[in-house]
């Protein structure tokens, strides 16, 4: 069920990750290397920040999570407080620097709308409604942030602990739950994979937010929006073990530039490596790259649109074919020949294709990326002809 007022569309790029699909066996392709270590093994009651037992209904608590899935077991867990989420797909589309909180849900609603998730009202609507659900905290004596260790979550939460630096929040404790495992679920996608019992019995190893962390994710998230990636790698090169996962998910963002071999982010590399492999149903390629990932943050809808930009224009890297009025299920991917020249490092899609695309505050427009990624050596490499 969703949630009242929120699109489904804006939902389900946020949370069909965490449901993800009937996987097909084993996938016959390694996993993609990454620059990154796995992500580490996080113990909610470790860490020096202190822990906040104690009996929630004695108090005026809200809890902020990552999604419906999320918020649904902690209201049928039977945890006292006001439920809400916040959901926008950061990952997605233009994050720019300096804008005002009105001016800058209209930019993401146009984003979310022209894309397809639903219409811009509606998308203002609903961005606007969790916005002010994390700027009533100061109403509550506790916030509890519910997260998990993805690039999609952790760009939330770095957003919204930048909102909280520097703010009086009254009488309100700010407190943090982010895993990414638990006991006994495995593999651990989510929050949304646990049982209501499961989310309860995490309540009791909330930390307190200290501002070590808010400081770190006001400069993460700064960096994030900021038109020139260099702050990401900055952050990098930083101790980041205040918010343990964080590393891991900027690293994944850098990924998303295109590679200096091929043009290629890692996300449309791997639908590339997916189909070579045999994978030629969107429902198994979806799943086979979904396997490809350390930490999952990808909703269908997303991967569908970066299907869709690689199978567009004159010299496309694939071919999605299907029959009138049948679903997507069915749609019959295919590799072309330019796909494999690309996929094989003979070609590059930046060159074949052009970009006019966001990655937080970068705009990569032209026929060439100001920015590219070296998966080798681990860093970006800036193109002096760039536009």
């Amino acid at each position: 069920m969703t949630e009242p007022g929120i699109p489904r569309a804006v939902d389900t790029a946020a949370l069909l990750r965490k449901l993800g699909v009937s996987l097909p066996g084993p996938v016959a392709i390694q996993k993609t290397t990454s620059a990154t270590a796995p992500a580490p093994r996080f113990d909610p009651l470790g860490g020096p920040a202190r822990s906040l037992r104690g009996d929630l209904s004695s108090k005026k608590v809200l809890h902020i999570t990552n999604g419906d899935m999320a918020a649904d077991r902690l209201r049928l867990a039977g945890v006292p407080g006001t439920v809400s989420i916040t959901a926008d797909v950061l990952h997605e589309g233009p994050a720019p620097a300096g804008l005002p909180p009105e001016r800058w849900r209209k930019v993401r609603a146009r984003y979310l709308a022209e894309s397809g998730y639903d219409d811009y009202d509606r998308c203002l609507a609903t961005l606007t409604a969790w916005d002010h659900q994390i700027e009533s905290a100061p109403e509550y004596d506790e916030v509890v942030l519910w997260f998990e260790h993805d690039l999609f979550d952790q760009l939330l939460l770095i957003r919204i602990l930048d909102w909280f630096a520097g703010r009086n929040l009254g009488r309100a404790e700010l407190s943090l739950l982010c895993i990414g495992e638990f006991p006994g679920v495995e593999p651990f996608h989510g929050l949304g994979d646990l049982t209501p019992e499961q989310m309860a019995s995490l309540v009791d190893r909330r930390r307190h937010v200290n501002e070590g962390q808010k400081l770190l994710a006001r400069d993460a998230w700064r960096a994030f929006c900021a038109s020139s990636p260099t702050g990401l790698e900055e952050i990098l090169r930083r101790d980041t073990s205040a918010l343990p996962f964080l590393a891991g998910a900027l690293r994944r963002h850098l990924e998303e530039f295109p590679s200096v071999q091929n043009g290629l982010s890692r996300t449309e590399r791997q639908a590339l490596l997916g189909v070579a492999a045999g994978h030629t149903t969107f429902e198994t390629l979806f799943a086979a790259t979904q396997r490809m990932e350390e930490r999952i943050f990808l909703g269908d809808t997303s991967f569908l649109r970066n299907l869709r930009v690689l199978a567009s224009g004159s010299r496309p890297l694939l071919r999605l074919e299907s029959a009138p009025g049948s679903s997507l299920r069915s749609t019959r991917i295919t590799l072309t020949a330019t796909g494999r020249d690309v996929l094989e490092n003979r070609d590059d899609w930046v060159h074949i294709h052009g970009l006019d695309h966001w990655l937080g505050g970068v705009h990569l427009q032209g026929s060439e990326a100001a920015w590219r990624w070296d998966a080798e050596a681990g860093r970006l490499v800036r193109r002096a002809d760039g536009s």
